[in-house]
């Protein structure tokens, strides 16, 4: 084979350039390609858009509010033991040894009037459209039978048609409440942890950058920060400023920013010898110009990672705060408060404490998959 046929070009096909041939893509472009190859990722991004919208447009088709109570339907879970009554309509025995009247398509039409305690026999008669009938509580498991008779009536599993996830202490429908305390707790996250951006990102940018006695004395004062745990900041300030939204989010905008400052200072450290810093400082560039034009958008990658982070970790705080009472006042509603007045009701209607903590749950793994995907996709040196 001569020189000439060792450099001849192979011959053409559409098949052979497919194969070497790729389309051009942008940075944003190419993160969201591998972004959206990790299926944890995706799903944790299309949940938490589910969870927005469940906040934010489901209170515009509920009928209730997260204040409004209704003292005759308290602690009704939405799936009811209804028992048979010989009008034809049917009854729940709530926790509070009251009987709730239930249709036949499951809407609840109140508590049925009392006409005598029996205490001696165990029972209490209530009146169900003119036929008496007695609820009996001598045993553990609560029966509604005829008084004369002790027949016991027949019984079954009925959906709340009214409250799909039942209603609290007071007769408030959890379904709205939930809605309206993932609004706030999402709120509150997303404020906060913008809050802490800013900080985070001014205050670590400035330590990178100036290095030597600037950066020792404002790390120092990160670590002096760190060394009293943040839930006792935030409770103090809470305590200080009072318990209400703008509370919350003044707390954990002050005490949560000392991480971002760390994730920040530590890639400016790292960027600040590159040769693209050396030559904007060798033009003449100020330090707020070289900070804003160069050194942070080269750093968003990693910030990017710490804000999904961050914002799971609010979300509990202010979940936590709320579970020891002292979060958001009554009759605001937010994930902990929620917890927190379902604690009285733990034995008899667990489904008050279960759900805002399905939800809690939900919104810490949606944004720790999808804080995992951006930092999968922002890293080169997984790129393939």
């Amino acid at each position: 084979m001569t020189t000439q046929e060792k450099w001849a070009p192979l011959e053409q096909s559409s098949q052979d350039r497919e194969k070497i041939w790729s389309k051009n893509r942008t940075f944003a472009g190419d993160v969201w390609f591998r972004f959206r190859r990790k299926p944890t990722a995706i799903a944790g991004f299309v949940l938490i858009v589910l969870l927005l919208v469940f906040s934010l447009f489901g209170p515009l088709f509920t009928p209730y509010s997260y204040f409004t109570q209704d003292l005759t339907i308290v602690n009704v879970p939405p799936l009811m033991k209804v028992f048979k009554l010989p009008d034809g309509s049917g009854a729940f025995i709530s926790p509070a040894l009251t009987l709730v009247g239930v249709d036949a398509n499951g809407s609840l039409t109140g508590t049925l009037p009392m006409v005598r305690d029996e205490s001696g026999k165990r029972m209490t008669i209530f009146d169900a459209n003119g036929a008496e009938v007695a609820l009996y509580y001598g045993s553990k498991t609560y029966v509604v039978a005829d008084e004369e008779t002790g027949n016991i009536y027949p019984s079954g599993y009925q959906w709340n048609r009214d409250h799909l996830l039942g209603t609290d202490a007071l007769g408030r429908d959890i379904l709205a409440r939930l809605m309206y305390g993932t609004r706030v707790s999402l709120m509150v996250a997303f404020v906060a942890v913008l809050v802490n951006l800013v900080i985070g990102i001014v205050y670590g940018g400035i330590s990178g950058y100036a290095g030597g006695m600037v950066d020792n004395v404002m790390m120092r004062i990160v670590d002096v920060i760190s060394t009293i745990p943040l839930t006792l900041y935030v409770i103090l300030i809470m305590q200080i400023f009072g318990q209400d939204l703008q509370s919350i989010i003044i707390a954990l905008g002050c005490v949560y920013w000392v991480d971002m400052a760390r994730v920040v200072r530590g890639q400016v450290l790292g960027l600040k010898q590159q040769e693209f810093v050396l030559a904007a400082q060798t033009i003449g560039s100020s330090t707020g110009t070289i900070l804003k034009s160069h050194l942070i958008p080269n750093a968003m990658g990693p910030i990017l990672v710490t804000v999904t982070m961050l914002i799971p970790s609010a979300i509990f705080m202010e979940a936590f705060l709320g579970y020891l009472g002292i979060g958001l006042k009554p009759p605001l509603a937010s994930l902990g408060t929620m917890c927190n007045d379902a604690n009285a009701n733990l034995r008899t209607s667990p489904h008050e404490l279960l759900i805002p903590a399905v939800v809690i749950c939900l919104i810490m793994f949606a944004f720790n998959f999808v804080g995992d995907g951006l930092r999968d996709a922002l890293d080169p040196k997984l790129k393939k």
